[in-house]
């Protein structure tokens, strides 16, 4: 193929990359607004393309369904968690903050709760308990794999009290989050942030996991 039409395949391509990501970007933010406004049952696909000023043919391209559209959902809403958390803890490192376990868990705690807040309303739509058959088994098996990388944060062993001690941190952490999304002020939320992060220091210290 002839540089000047190579060129030109490939800027179509990215063209249709960029149209195609936009497109997704657009159905989810509509997604959002429409599961957060009428929860996961009463919500239609119908309302969800009318807001986002698209097509139902669309919406099942790119992600097949109702159900797969509020999972596609819920899986950017923790993958934000999770780069966030990484984010801050990396920033931390740099900084000089040291590699004491505990410190680093809190940091990437202080960055879960922001985002709970940030997201609240996300995170009010995840922990109502309306989502479609099979969503309290993935988010179980989410939860699980959480408090694994916790423990690996923290530097857990395999003894039980190890163990134990990971997952009450993360509970603290998961919990805090979900009082974080009812609150109706930033305020209110940083009070909870700080309990939280009191008895994840108290109860982290009192084991060293290390």
């Amino acid at each position: 193929m002839p540089r000047s039409a190579s060129s030109a395949a490939n800027g179509g391509n990215a063209w249709q990359w960029s149209r195609t990501a936009e497109t997704r970007r657009v159905l989810l933010s509509a997604a959002r607004e429409v599961f957060c406004e009428q929860g996961f049952a009463e919500a239609s696909i119908a309302a969800v393309v009318e807001r986002a000023d698209s097509s139902v043919g669309s919406l099942y391209h790119h992600f097949g369904g109702k159900t797969e559209l509020f999972l596609a959902l819920w899986e950017e809403h923790q993958a934000s968690h999770e780069q966030n958390a990484v984010a801050a803890v990396a920033a931390a490192r740099s900084a000089g903050a040291g590699e004491d376990p505990l410190d680093l868990f809190i940091v990437g705690a202080r960055a879960f709760l922001e985002g709970s807040w940030q997201r609240r309303d996300l995170a009010r739509l995840f922990m109502d308990g309306d989502g479609p058959p099979g969503f309290e088994l993935v988010r179980r098996t989410r939860s699980r794999e959480w408090v694994r990388q916790n423990g690996v944060l923290l530097g857990a062993g395999i003894d039980s009290v190890d163990r134990l001690t990971v997952a009450v941190l993360t509970t603290i952490i998961g919990e805090a989050g979900r009082e974080i999304a009812t609150c109706s002020t930033k305020r209110q939320a940083n009070k909870i942030t700080e309990a939280a992060i009191v008895l994840i220091r108290r109860l982290g210290s009192t084991r060293d996991v290390t």
